[in-house]
C-alpha cells in the first residue's frame, strides 16, 4: 500500500499558525506584514479566523526570503514545505 505522502490541510494551518506566532515575535516584520495586509495590530486575531488568512501569512514569508529562511530554521522544516503549505490552504480561493 502506497504511502500519501501529501501535506494535510491541518498540518498547513498548524506550519501558518506557527509562521504567524513567529510573526508576532518579530515586531518589524510583524509591522510590515500588517501594513502590507491593511489590518490593525487590534484586529490580528479577527482576521486569523477570516478564510484565507493563513494562505496571506504564508505567501508573506514567501515573498521574504530571508524571514522564510529564519523561520524555517528554527521550526526545523524544509523551505519548500512553505511553499506546500500555501498550495494546500489556497486550494478553495481564487487569487
Amino acid at each position: 500500500m502506497p504511502i500519501d505522502k501529501r501535506l494535510s490541510v491541518e498540518a498547513a494551518e498548524e506550519l501558518a499558525i506557527s509562521a504567524l506566532a513567529y510573526l508576532a515575535g518579530n515586531p518589524d516584520a510583524l509591522g510590515r506584514f500588517l501594513s502590507l495586509s491593511g489590518i490593525g495590530p487590534s484586529d490580528l486575531r479577527a482576521a486569523a479566523r477570516e478564510p484565507g488568512f493563513l494562505v496571506g501569512v504564508l505567501e508573506f514569508f514567501l515573498a521574504d526570503e530571508s524571514l522564510l529562511l529564519s523561520f524555517v530554521e528554527e521550526a526545523q522544516v524544509r523551505p519548500t514545505m512553505m511553499a506546500a503549505a500555501r498550495h494546500v490552504l489556497a486550494r478553495d480561493f481564487e487569487f
